[in-house]
């Protein structure tokens, strides 16, 4: 079951989003570590393994269900203990089935209590034996351990459900000696029934400003070597050496990034050289020699935010394009800065986050509130 712990990999520059939970390995001794699943059904126990290898794996011990009595166990730098009267609540095919889940869920796919949840509606829409029969073994389907949160409700736990799926003179695991009573089954349909009213009625969690993720899909700003003067209105304009003249405090640079690197310096010998650079590349490594201003490192993000608010007001074609991008995530390269650039999820991407606040005001602006 996907829990709240949030981890990703990187896989050819692409960030695969993923989940933990303790396990225990075997190997010689037992040892308490995280067990790391994926989106793209890749788990790590102590290297990654495909679904089917992680099958075998559990099936083998590697991966250990069973804890017995007198075992040598350790959490790495932690501590270590032998086992005694161990309990477990796993077997390999309830945590085989969980690990399924959760891929499902980290792909936002319906995952076995969402396929249960369907097979009830379906049967309580059509009141069959054949729908009761495939509501009843989805239900069964669900990891037994995770069966009690199918409903999201930890006073009544599944108990509606497993009447419901039993039926009138049918069984549940909790009483299999008892039959379930008309007045049990009718409780439980008039549940589904309040509960579906519920939903319906309940208000979706969603800000009342707005969606939380985009939907335009995210664009990628490569780095570029080397950009020349171009009138092209794509995604090089968006870069801070995209040459597009920009005039602070009366000095006209012939970049943002010529701008930059010239503020950075209190030289002023130094601050004439790297603005008359012949490219942003050559500015760099012109202030590359030169004295940084003190501060210079807490202060930049703020003299980067000015210089691009500069360029887009005093460039309103490409400021057309910045708002093209829509609502879309800017993940901005930067081979030599892991501070400025994503550089395929290594980096911190201030120029991507800042070019979106940028066009945040630009919209802004539009709509009158600027």
């Amino acid at each position: 079951m996907i829990s709240k712990r949030a981890t990703h990999r990187m896989a050819d520059g692409v960030r695969v989003p993923g989940t933990w939970r303790h396990a225990f390995i075997r190997n010689g001794d037992y040892f308490l570590t995280d067990l790391i699943i994926y989106a793209d059904g890749l788990i790590d126990c102590w290297g990654l393994v495909t679904l089917d290898e992680f099958e075998r794996k559990l099936r083998s011990g590697w991966v250990a269900t069973e804890l017995p009595e007198g075992a040598r166990a350790s959490g790495h730098d932690l501590a270590g203990w032998t086992f005694h009267e161990p309990r477990t609540w796993l077997t390999p095919e309830l945590l085989l089935a969980e690990v399924r889940d959760t891929i499902e869920q980290l792909n936002g796919r319906p995952d076995s209590t969402d396929r249960c949840l369907a097979a009830a509606e379906a049967f309580l829409a059509d009141r069959t034996e054949d729908k009761r029969a495939a509501a009843r073994a989805a239900y069964f389907a669900i990891p037994e351990t995770q069966r009690h949160y199918a409903l999201g409700d930890m006073d009544r736990k599944d108990e509606p459900l497993r009447v419901l799926v039993a039926g009138p003179g049918g069984h549940t695991e909790e009483w299999p000696d008892d039959p379930v009573t008309q007045e049990e089954y009718d409780e439980a349909v008039a549940y589904f029934e309040d509960r579906a009213r519920w939903i319906a009625e309940r208000a979706p969690r969603v800000p009342a400003d707005g969606p939380t993720t985009s939907h335009a899909p995210a664009v990628h700003v490569p780095h570029t070597y080397p950009l020349k003067p171009s009138d092209a209105r794509n995604k090089k304009s968006l870069r801070t050496d995209f040459p597009a003249p920009v005039d602070i405090d009366g000095v006209t640079y012939p970049s943002i990034a010529h701008a930059y690197w010239a503020l950075s310096t209190a030289d002023s010998d130094a601050r004439a050289a790297i603005t008359s650079a012949d490219t942003a590349a050559a500015a760099a490594k012109l202030a590359a020699d030169a004295r940084r201003r003190d501060g210079w490192e807490q202060a930049r993000t703020a003299v980067m935010t000015r210089l691009l608010r500069a360029k887009y007001a005093q460039h309103p074609v490409l400021a057309e394009f910045l708002l093209s991008t829509e609502d879309a995530t800017l993940i901005y390269s930067d081979a030599d800065s892991a501070f400025w650039g994503d550089n395929a999820g290594r980096g911190r991407n201030w120029l991507g986050r800042l070019l979106e606040l940028v066009r945040s005001e630009l919209c802004a602006e539009r709509a009158g509130l600027g």
